[in-house]
């Protein structure tokens, strides 16, 4: 009983020493003091090889990024990062890394511009998401941008209405192009503004102009239970909005 009593204390303790708090291994883990010298000379080391690169890359590179840009970026981070502190990963693979993915990067930039169907298979394809006041349902379908971020980048710009809206186009990078129309030439439209769309409704209680919530298909509609929309069957409708854009 008393040798299972021991071991028991002995137990308590060793557990208690492998628990207890280090200050030491909280600031280094399992490195030592003098590792954070050689931590410094790698990170001036991968600073340089970075500005380098990006140097190398242009200002096309650091601008607003592709697909295809986005992914040598991420490449690039990911082979400067570790070096700076895992002590087990040496310099020099990183640096081949960097050649290797620079090399690729300036030799697919060269090819896109000689051949562009490499340019729409790497860069993409501008889409039209708004054309002639109303959604582009099929090119809508294809992007991952809900319509409220949709409807906050237009109103950014100072849209209220679709009708102000000739085109609206989502370009490579991810930024939206719009083009209007001039203030004579708007139309009535979808209106964007908040709460505007929690009007919307089913039936058709007076004479108007109305547009469908979904598609944003602008008619004038006569009292009606309800009226599914010519262009993409749906029937929620709202009052269409005719005001000018704000400059």
């Amino acid at each position: 009983m008393k040798w299972a009593g021991n071991t028991a204390e002995t137990c308590n303790m060793h557990f208690l020493q492998t628990k207890s708090f280090s200050w030491k291994e909280f600031l280094l883990g399992s490195e030592n003091w003098s590792f954070l010298t050689e931590v410094a000379l790698r990170s001036l080391v991968m600073f340089t090889v970075i500005l380098v690169s990006l140097a190398i890359l242009g200002k096309r590179g650091v601008k607003q990024l592709s697909v295809f840009e986005l992914v040598i970026i991420i490449g690039l981070g990911s082979a400067a990062g570790d070096p700076m502190f895992y002590k087990d990963v040496g310099v020099l693979p990183s640096m081949i890394v960097f050649a290797i993915v620079v090399s690729l990067y300036i030799l697919i930039t060269h090819l896109v511009g000689k051949h562009p169907k490499i340019e729409s298979l790497v860069e993409g394809k501008p889409v039209c998401l708004v054309e002639d006041g109303r959604f582009a349902i099929s090119n809508f379908s294809k992007e991952p941008l809900g319509q409220d971020e949709f409807f906050a980048e237009l109103r950014v710009r100072g849209v209220s209405q679709l009708g102000q809206v000739q085109q609206a186009i989502v370009e490579t990078n991810g930024e939206l192009s719009v083009f209007f129309y001039p203030d004579e030439d708007v139309r009535f439209g979808l209106p964007i503004l908040p709460k505007t769309l929690e009007l919307q409704t089913i039936e058709i209680k007076k004479k108007g102009i109305y547009s469908c919530v979904f598609c944003g298909f602008t008619t004038e509609l006569e009292p009606v239970e309800e009226v599914p929309c010519s262009v993409c069957k749906k029937k929620h409708w709202v009052w269409a909005s005719d005001k000018k854009r704000i400059p």
